[in-house]
C-alpha cells in the first residue's frame, strides 16, 4: 500500500512540476518570439516507448503509426465513471480550441480494461467525445506493457455493490503530450482545463 501511494505521489508531483513550468513559460518576463518552443521536459526520458495496440476500427497500430503528429495519450477505461468523463470532454473540447492546428495531434484514448473494452466497445464509446478520437485496446499482456512504459498505474477492484464478476479499475488520469519523433514533451494533471490544454498545445505545435 504504501508503495503505490508513494509512486502516485510521485506522478501527481510530476504532474504539477510540469504545469509549473508550463505556467512560467507562460508570465515569464520576457514573450517568446513565434518560433520559439518551450525547453525539453527534464522527464523526457521517464516516458513512453514502443507499443502494438488495436484501435476502435480493429486496424493493429504501432507508435510508428503517428510519427509526425503529436500524440496526446489518456489512459482509461469505458465503464469509468470518475476521471475519463472529466478529462476526455477537456481534450476534446481543446483539439477544437486549436482549429486547424489540431490536424497535427493525435489523440488516444488506451485502454487499461483488457477484458471490456474490444475496439467495437471503444469505438461506440470514443464517438461520445470526438470523432477525431482514436481508441486503443489489446490483451493483457499489451496493455501492461504500455501501461509500464508510460508509468500508469492500473488496479483492478471489486465493492461492496459489484455483482459477480462485476469490477471496477483504479488507474492513472494524467495526459501525456508526445513529441512528432514519439517522445515524451509534457504532462497534463488531472482536471486541467480546455483552454489551459489547448494553451500548452499551441506553445509545441504552432
Amino acid at each position: 500500500m504504501t508503495r503505490r501511494i508513494s509512486r502516485r505521489l510521485l506522478l501527481a508531483g510530476l504532474a504539477a512540476g510540469s504545469a509549473v513550468a508550463a505556467r512560467a513559460q507562460d508570465h515569464g518576463g520576457h514573450s517568446p518570439s513565434p518560433a520559439a518552443r518551450p525547453p525539453q521536459d527534464p522527464l523526457a526520458t521517464q516516458f513512453g516507448g514502443p507499443f502494438s495496440l488495436t484501435d476502435h476500427t480493429g486496424k493493429r497500430v504501432t507508435e510508428a503509426e503517428f510519427l509526425g503528429r503529436f500524440m496526446l495519450i489518456y489512459f482509461g477505461f469505458t465503464r469509468c465513471t470518475d476521471t475519463c468523463p472529466v478529462d476526455l470532454p477537456i481534450i476534446a473540447q481543446a483539439l477544437d480550441a486549436l482549429g486547424p492546428l489540431a490536424a497535427k495531434v493525435a489523440p488516444l484514448f488506451v485502454s487499461v480494461d483488457p477484458v471490456n473494452d474490444t475496439p467495437v466497445v471503444m469505438a461506440a464509446y470514443v464517438a461520445n467525445f470526438h470523432p477525431r478520437l482514436i481508441g486503443l485496446s489489446g490483451n493483457e499482456a499489451e496493455l501492461a506493457a504500455v501501461a509500464r512504459a508510460y508509468k500508469v498505474h492500473r488496479r483492478k477492484l471489486t465493492q461492496a455493490h459489484h455483482g459477480n464478476g462485476e469490477y471496477t479499475i483504479d488507474h492513472g488520469s494524467l495526459t501525456y503530450l508526445m513529441g512528432q519523433d514519439g517522445r515524451f514533451l509534457t504532462l497534463l494533471p488531472h482536471n486541467s482545463g480546455a483552454e489551459r490544454m489547448a494553451g500548452v498545445l499551441r506553445k509545441y505545435i504552432s
